[in-house]
């Protein structure tokens, strides 16, 4: 996360692109990361999630986003899990498989872990994500 989001000229690329980040390539001793994803085409964007929860109590159990594109595809991410705090904020990075310009919707799923009787006053009261290519 040292290096969210990407700089105002765009994230380096490696390979036939690199010519575009001249002044990358003139610095000695310098870092490279490069994320993949674990299917083809192996491509992965950073995003930065931060969810603020808020009410009454708490619960046990977990948040999860699914990201759904423009041909169907469908990925899902553990953004937290255990014990979930009202007023706690929840950031995590995500290296997602899903290109965010063919993004069509981002799912919020909230999952319970015990049944209680008593009805459990807790959800997001903010769900922002942060693209670390163009910092929306």
């Amino acid at each position: 996360g040292d290096c969210f989001p990407c700089p105002p000229e765009g994230c380096p690329m490696m390979g036939h692109y690199a010519d575009r980040f001249p002044d990358k390539l003139k610095r000695e001793n310098q870092k490279y990361f490069l994320n993949t994803a674990a299917d083809e085409p192996f491509a992965a964007w950073r995003q930065k999630v931060f969810i603020k929860l808020s009410g009454v109590k708490k619960t046990r159990g977990d948040i999860n986003l699914v990201f759904h594109d423009t041909e169907g595809h469908t990925k899902e991410y553990e953004i937290a899990n255990g014990d979930l705090t009202q007023d706690e904020v929840y950031t995590k990075y995500l290296d997602v498989e899903i290109n965010p310009k063919n993004t069509t919707k981002i799912e919020f799923l909230w999952n319970k872990a015990t049944f209680s009787l008593l009805w459990t006053r807790l959800g997001a009261e903010i769900v922002n994500i942060v693209h670390g290519e163009d910092g929306q």
